[in-house]
């Protein structure tokens, strides 16, 4: 069966989903999100879009973005496959990271531009990793709020109010109204924690200690972690941490 054809947006604007391939964290830690960032400006400078809204969540990414004097679809494969090779490099592994097509959907008023920067900034706090938006890091909040880096802020904060000191606490209220938003949904659950995931280790392995895995016999081993990997909020690292193997046999089963 063919692929349904991308929604065409008039206004250029879209909100788009990036998820791990099989739900696998793609931030393992801060100098991952960092890296990313750091291609969202360059191929922004590259590209000549507009990012309104980002957030990076474990094992997926939102964006809100103007196309630029290229097609979305073009700029998403520039980031992506710089990210992954460089990634696959840190990590040692080799093959897909991300899920092969991204999601989106249209933004075409400016009230649903809000309604979905606002859905974008609230994600980590319905995801349970924060309590409030302000407090997340890894979000475009922040640079509404102070010095813009990557985001073009004046647009949207302009529709709030024309003076400054007006429109941050407009802008503040609104993004921190709770809001039912029906905007483009990812499955986003907690970080499993540790002791849950030795359970897990525990029942697939028949183990008694999760460290016990290190001396399987590979083809059983490997079969094993790729179906721990698959659970959404479990990462590499926590698997690495709990069994004693490295990070990079555990990307590459």
């Amino acid at each position: 069966m063919s692929r349904q054809a991308r929604q065409k947006s008039e206004s250029g604007i879209y909100h788009i989903i990036v998820r791990g391939i099989n739900k696998q964290v793609i931030f393992e830690d801060d100098e991952d999100r960092e890296k990313f960032i750091g291609y969202l400006q360059y191929y922004k400078d590259i590209a000549s879009y507009l990012l309104y809204g980002y957030c990076l969540m474990d094992n997926h990414i939102h964006l809100l973005i103007k196309e630029g004097k290229e097609s979305i679809g073009n700029t998403m494969k520039r980031i992506g496959v710089s990210y992954v090779s460089w990634y696959n490099r840190k990590y040692d592994r080799a093959g897909h990271l991300f899920q092969d097509r991204f999601k989106s959907e249209v933004v075409e008023t400016d009230e649903y531009l809000l309604t979905v920067l606002r859905y974008i900034h609230q994600n980590p706090v319905k995801a349970g990793k924060e309590k409030s938006v302000e407090i997340y890091k890894w979000s475009s909040y922040a640079e509404y709020i102070g010095k813009s880096k990557i985001i073009e802020t004046g647009f949207i904060l302009g529709i709030f109010a024309e003076e400054r000191e007006k429109f941050i606490v407009h802008f503040q209220n609104y993004m921190n109204e709770y809001a039912d938003a029906n905007c483009i949904e990812i499955n986003e659950k907690k970080r499993m924690s540790d002791d849950k995931i030795k359970k897990i280790i525990q029942k697939y392995a028949k183990v008694k200690m999760p460290t016990e895995l290190q001396n399987m016999e590979k083809t059983k081993r490997d079969e094993i972690v790729r179906k721990i990997k698959e659970m959404n909020g479990i990462s590499t690292r926590q698997i690495a941490r709990l069994t004693g193997m490295s990070q990079s046999v555990i990307a590459k089963a």
